[in-house]
């Protein structure tokens, strides 16, 4: 039983599916982790703003407290809408991880499928090949006619056993 030319292009489609699932996970994360950096620039951005107020209280230059009060503002607002963003490409990849994941599975699947055909194949060749071997032992020493010596039991079994009885 050879290993289906339908079996074997099923396992390259699904390589190729698991291929493109992979790269699109690839994607998400990326894009995920442009986000984060984003969100965290924006974190670095409020401490700045907050730190130039409390420098401007001290200095007393009221153009630096209303760029720092401004620049805490604009971090909020920025990471205002930077949150649902991060929270719903978290839920995207997470999808694309789960997809990845049964595609990877399906791939595995029919791996092993082809696999234990092969294998299965290698052993009918085996077991064939060895069949042939028996075969032409047997017709060799077979065919020297009825002169032929019966073989000998080796000690111990049932057939030396009954070779004694006999005898």
């Amino acid at each position: 039983m050879a290993v289906s030319r339908t079996l074997r292009r099923l396992l390259r489609v699904l390589e190729m599916e698991e291929e493109q699932h992979r790269l699109r996970l690839e994607s998400g994360l990326g894009e995920l982790g442009q986000l984060q950096r984003a969100l965290a620039a924006t974190d670095e951005r409020d401490r700045c703003g907050r730190r130039l107020v409390g420098e401007s209280a001290h200095s007393g230059e009221l153009s630096d407290r209303l760029s720092g009060v401004e620049e805490t503002r604009a971090a909020r607002r920025l990471a205002d809408a930077l949150k649902p963003r991060v929270a719903e490409t978290e839920e995207v990849v997470s999808g694309l991880r789960q997809e990845y994941l049964a595609k990877r599975v399906e791939r595995r699947q029919a791996e092993t499928l082809v696999e234990k055909a092969e294998a299965e194949e290698a052993m009918e060749t085996d077991r064939r090949s060895q069949q042939m071997l028996d075969e032409r032992f047997l017709s060799r020493f077979g065919s020297r006619g009825s002169g032929a010596k019966k073989p000998v039991a080796a000690p111990g079994t049932w057939e030396d056993a009954e070779a004694t009885e006999d005898a």
